[in-house]
């Protein structure tokens, strides 16, 4: 060892010692390697539900599927019957397809609704009451999906989630303290109910029953579609929509149905990249960022080094800025998913960038181009024996959503109306801005960050993520990626690696803590950047295609789990 490198490495044990140098990748022991199949979800049980049905010979939907009705059932912070979500399919052979059962405005919404007299928004009305509820859509999309690529009999996939609920299961440490937490507020927004509630605190390791809700997956296991958009179901829940001015009617839910549609595309070097089209922003907003810093050294800086750092933060306000304006339904509105995502327009807005100073967010509107006309969460991901991939994230908006329950069928209701722009200009609960194409109308689909996404490298699976954060989401999956591809890390290591966020407004980098140095924290601090510590962002949950066998990365940030075999 010459005298320049021994000195080099005696000042970074030091530095080391005194938390002073750059944060490096998360140091853990070998990831264990599955042959047949692995299952990445929010929950333990929910997990356990989907290998059961790898193990008996299902494919990836069918375990999707068997995850999605038992995350309603342990994990009813994010999982759902009564939200919405997308999903991304890749099939070992043919063609990827993407699923869009993302929730929708009822008949009877408005563009103003939840403004008062003066124009202005009137508090919670689209977080907490009966009107911030979309029309859910996660059932159809689960039926659709089986119908589509399902193998094994339905009733076999919702059966576990009907023995959880009517049997019961072990509540995590995690899991009380959320419903405890919340217990005051679902007293108050459910007079006469007791779903979640009692009159002591929940513990780790007590049984959790829900009645109610197994029976009414009990009817969608026997009548599929019907026993949720028509029926005793449908009756209660427009009941329940009836007693709190709600808005959501025998005829929404008959109307209700999910939509597959075209994947958006994209490339980062030699990997190809699937992903979510609108109504997800998520998946162009994805590409542009990848396109964003694919030409600079990345691999060379290092992971949460300060370039790396600034030139993310840069990539992600111009991104941002475009969501805010170009965004929403297709089926409403004309987005141009060709323009955002084409390189030269790209490159074009990274010319801003200035190496010596932040660039103000004030200065960063959307950008123009040629030809153009005017929290809570959960995902998971699944790969099967025979390398059939999917990625669904599924929402019911904040978590709990509206802390509302359907009185009688025992499940939550959604508060994804707060997704659209009430008002342009105006930030929704996540602090995100929108304007026009992302305005309430009804049979709309509001705009959502969900990015589930597939990758490619040399044309084979290479890796499956996706993560839950409300407006982080984007930036979560996007700095994963890059961990894996850049910063040489295995699955595991990439969703547990320290996160940071922008969002073009407010302006302010939020990190979570020790993400960043020091010294890095100081030099972007001079720079102009306002660097804040903000708690944990995102639970990715991801697998990675390895030549000894697929990894799985389970986010130490929840309950999340990972199981294979």
């Amino acid at each position: 060892m010459n005298f320049r490198l021994g000195l080099t490495y005696i000042l970074t044990v030091l530095f080391t010692i005194l938390g002073l140098v750059g944060h490096t990748q998360p140091q853990t022991s070998p990831d264990e390697k599955y042959k047949n199949g692995v299952v990445v979800c929010a929950y333990p049980d929910a997990a356990k539900a989907g290998l059961d049905v790898l193990k008996k010979g299902g494919n990836a939907v069918d375990a999707a599927v068997a995850v999605q009705f038992a995350l309603a059932v342990t994990h009813p912070q994010a999982g759902n019957i009564g939200g919405g979500g997308f999903m991304v399919y890749r099939p070992a052979k043919g063609f990827s397809n993407t699923l869009d059962f993302r929730e929708m405005a009822p008949a009877k919404a408005s563009t103003n609704m939840y403004l008062d007299t003066a124009g202005n928004i009137i508090p919670n009305k689209s977080l907490y009451t009966h009107q911030a509820s979309g029309i859910p859509g996660s059932v159809d999309g689960m039926i659709r999906a089986h119908k589509k690529y399902g193998r094994l009999k339905w009733a076999t996939l919702v059966q576990p989630a009907i023995n959880l609920a009517l049997k019961g299961f072990k509540m995590t440490k995690r899991l009380a303290a959320d419903i405890n937490r919340n217990d005051s507020v679902f007293k108050s927004l459910n007079p006469g109910k007791r779903y979640l509630m009692k009159d002591t605190k929940w513990q780790e390791g007590d049984t959790l029953i829900q009645e109610d809700l197994g029976k009414t997956l009990a009817l969608i296991r026997d009548k599929g579609r019907a026993g949720f958009y028509e029926g005793k179901v449908a009756d209660l829940l427009v009941a329940e929509m009836n007693a709190g001015d709600g808005l959501i009617t025998k005829a929404d839910l008959q109307n209700y149905h999910s939509v597959w549609r075209k994947p958006v595309t994209g490339s980062y070097k030699n990997y190809k990249i699937i992903t979510m089209p609108p109504p997800s922003s998520g998946g162009i907003a994805l590409l542009q960022l990848l396109k964003s810093v694919e030409k600079y050294p990345l691999h060379r800086w290092g992971f949460n080094q300060d370039s790396t750092v600034q030139l993310i933060v840069e990539a992600e306000r111009r991104v941002y800025a475009d969501r805010s304006k170009y965004l929403g339904d297709p089926d409403f509105y004309n987005v141009p998913v060709d323009s955002l995502a084409n390189p030269q327009y790209i490159a074009s807005r990274m010319q801003s960038f200035d190496w010596d100073a932040a660039t103000p967010s004030t200065s960063i509107q959307p950008g123009t181009f040629i030809g153009y006309e005017s929290d809570q969460t959960t995902h998971y991901s699944i790969v099967d024996k025979d390398g059939n991939a999917v990625a669904i994230t599924t929402t019911l908006n904040d978590s709990f959503g509206s802390k509302i329950f359907v009185n009688g069928a025992g499940f939550l209701l959604n508060n994804e109306m707060d997704d659209f722009s009430s008002k342009p200009g105006t930030p929704n609960m996540y602090g995100l801005v929108g304007g026009k194409a992302n305005s309430i109308e009804p049979g709309k689909r509001m705009l959502s960050c969900m990015t589930p996404t597939i990758v490619e490298k040399n044309g084979r699976l290479f890796m499956i993520v996706g993560t839950p954060g409300g407006s982080t989401i984007i930036t979560s999956v996007f700095q994963t990626v890059l961990n894996v591809i850049e910063f040489d890390m295995d699955m595991q290591q990439a969703v547990s690696a320290k996160r940071f966020h922008h969002q073009w407004l407010p302006d302010k980098v939020d990190t979570e803590p020790n993400a960043l140095d020091e010294i890095t924290k100081d030099k972007l601090t001079k720079k102009g950047y306002k660097i804040t510590n903000k708690g944990a962002i995102g639970r990715v949950d991801g697998i990675l295609k390895t030549k000894a066998g697929y990894e799985g990365g389970a986010d130490p940030r929840g309950d999340d789990t990972k199981m294979g075999y």
